[in-house]
């Protein structure tokens, strides 16, 4: 299948791969060939890739999944392969996640919280 995973700033990925897990915002889901037509949102967490010359894992911080029977295209807000993930940046991100709560609106606290539980339990999985 083909995966492709851009930002804003930059093409990460374009690929052949057998298989990819995102972080969906409702759990986890792992892709692979001729899978159904989906969009999902993403949480904070980790795409793991195998397969092919892209395999590897990869942090991301948000952003949507399109996934189709020919493969997945992630647009994420921000993503770095996982050995390139600093300390600074999650600390960052979990900043960005708590200024972002602390003003939102009733209807979306909840969510918001989710966010910065998600950025907390990435920086303990990345270290």
């Amino acid at each position: 299948m083909r995966l492709d995973i851009v930002t804003p700033e930059r093409q990460l990925i374009s690929a052949e791969v057998s298989s990819v897990r995102i972080p969906g915002v409702d759990g986890d889901m792992t892709v692979m060939g001729a899978h159904a037509p989906t969009v999902t949102t993403l949480r904070p967490g980790i795409v793991s890739v195998s397969g092919g010359d892209a395999a590897g894992e990869f942090v991301v911080t948000g952003g949507f999944a399109e996934i189709s029977s020919d493969g997945a295209s992630i647009l994420a807000e921000r993503a770095v392969p996982k050995s390139e993930a600093t300390r600074e940046m999650l600390e960052s991100m979990l900043a960005d996640a708590k200024a972002a709560a602390d003003i939102a609106e009733e209807s979306a606290k909840a969510a918001a919280r989710m966010r910065v539980n998600d950025v907390t339990e990435l920086m303990k999985v990345i270290g």
